[in-house]
């Protein structure tokens, strides 16, 4: 089987079928290009097959690859952690712009979110917590790999933090109602990092109750949050006593981060 041959197995994305032929074969996504005639060794030829099928089956190519690209970073994924999105980049743009000295991510997952901001805000401190164990070693590993110094806490969102404070939180929370149609679309991924109740607001209606107590004068919290759900977020963060901001929307155009202060 040639390469040529081989991306025309399955019904794949053409750049996902290149990715997991590069990752098969060993060689770099430029050479499926460069070289279609190249013959597949049968082992790399089994390799791939077993990719499209699992592919096939909605397996997210960051988990049969093992890593995902964010803002600037190829980071390890695993199952244990949600496969973190490029809309989320927008969380981490706007963090970035209020130079916290400290910073606290909650639900890290894989740790990107955290380790963004510590890659470009060097001397600050930059604290992140799971609930996950599992999340959290591969935080751990993406941290170490990076050489990048995060204080990670294991608990449940604000309960492994006692009283400290901090001059800005992040946090990309679950936020899709248990029997959304759209979780057919992400079998694969934590159920923990995804749902959120019956209107996909349970965490952010805790986060929103429990972040005034864990900023600092002048502090902020930034929350991802799902489409249609700005209204209802930022009146969650004004009733618990936040200054609001107008909101920030993805490059699609669609409200995605909302904002309040003490």
């Amino acid at each position: 089987m040639t390469v040529q041959e081989a991306l025309a197995r399955g019904d794949l994305d053409p750049r996902e079928a290149r990715l997991l032929l590069a990752a098969a074969g060993g060689f770099p996504e430029s050479a499926v290009l460069a070289f279609p005639e190249r013959e597949l060794p049968e082992e790399s030829k089994a390799t791939y097959l077993s990719f499209v099928a699992r592919r096939a089956a909605g397996e997210p190519v960051a988990y049969i690859l093992g890593r995902k690209e964010f803002y600037g970073m190829e980071l390890e994924v695993t199952p244990a952690v949600l496969v973190p999105r490029p809309e989320t980049e927008l969380l981490v743009d706007l963090a970035l712009a209020r130079q916290p000295a400290s910073v606290l991510d909650l639900g890290t997952g894989s740790g990107a979110i955290a380790l963004a901001l510590k890659r470009h805000l060097s001397s600050a401190r930059v604290v992140a917590s799971d609930a996950s164990a599992e999340a959290l070693a591969v935080a751990r590993r993406n941290a170490a790999a990076f050489g990048l110094d995060i204080e990670w806490r294991l608990g449940r969102w604000f309960e492994p933090l006692g009283g400290e404070r901090f001059e800005g939180i992040v946090c990309n929370p679950p936020y899709v109602a248990v029997g959304d149609p759209h979780l057919a679309a992400l079998p694969f991924e934590p159920r923990l990092a995804l749902l959120a109740g019956a209107d996909g607001l349970d965490a952010i209606r805790l986060l929103a109750r429990e972040a005034p107590a864990h900023l600092m004068p002048g502090g902020w919290l930034l929350l991802e949050h799902g489409m249609g759900q700005h209204e209802a977020v930022r009146a969650l963060l004004e009733a618990a006593g936040l200054e609001t901001e107008t909101g920030w929307p993805d490059l699609a155009g669609i409200p995605r981060v909302a904002g309040g202060r003490r």
